[in-house]
């Protein structure tokens, strides 16, 4: 499947990158270098490297859990073109989604980011379209929260704390990589159009 294979190439670059401290920086997102040397291909090098084994394994498992899933429904839904369209949906969500931080650090040397957040992202706000009423768990709550619940508390929550900037966590990449997820299969023409399905879905369950 293309998610193992994906998983695999971050992991191999990840750790050779822990190691290789000039690959590192050679591929993390500076959006100094990019728009003052060329260097556009970090808007999608980034997406490979990670800061630590935390930050790794954190993107990788959420990759896995929903990315098969994903990679099922696109084969359902679409046939041969389903393996293209998932491998351009992860390297148009890491593009995508690193666009705001480029806006508006592309003038700050000593800005980076790494990590596959908003391609992941993308991935699982995928899944919440195939499927809003998975339940997802969060941490140590027992409780699964239905998928497209959770959606919207992600979105405001990611919102929210990118406007307080307040932590070094890529807020911005996890809000535009999310709705980019939502929106890209929407954008492929179906004759079962699949947002009427997602609203349909609700609607039955809760008997509206």
């Amino acid at each position: 499947m293309i998610t193992y294979l994906i998983i695999a190439t971050v992991c191999l670059v990840t750790i050779s990158a822990f190691s290789k401290r000039e690959v590192y920086f050679k591929l993390m997102f500076n959006p100094y270098q990019v728009k003052n040397s060329n260097h556009w291909y970090r808007f999608i090098s980034h997406a490979f490297v990670h800061a630590d084994w935390s930050h790794l394994m954190f993107n990788m498992l959420t990759l896995f859990f929903f990315g098969v899933f994903v990679e099922s429904k696109f084969a359902q839904y679409f046939g041969e073109k389903a393996t293209f369209l998932y491998i351009s949906e992860f390297i148009l969500a890491s593009i995508i989604s690193s666009i705001p931080s480029f806006l508006k650090h592309k003038d700050n040397y000593s800005y980076n980011a790494v990590g596959a957040s908003g391609a992941v992202s993308a991935i699982l706000f995928t899944s919440i379209l195939f499927n809003p009423l998975n339940k997802i768990y969060i941490f140590f709550i027992p409780i699964g929260i239905p998928a497209f619940i959770f959606g919207i508390f992600y979105l405001v929550y990611s919102a929210y704390m990118s406007k307080k900037n307040i932590d070094n966590i890529g807020h911005d990449a996890h809000f535009w990589g999310a709705v980019f997820g939502f929106i890209f299969p929407l954008l492929i023409p179906l004759n079962e159009p699949l947002f009427f399905k997602f609203v349909n879905i609700i609607k039955l369950n809760f008997g509206l």
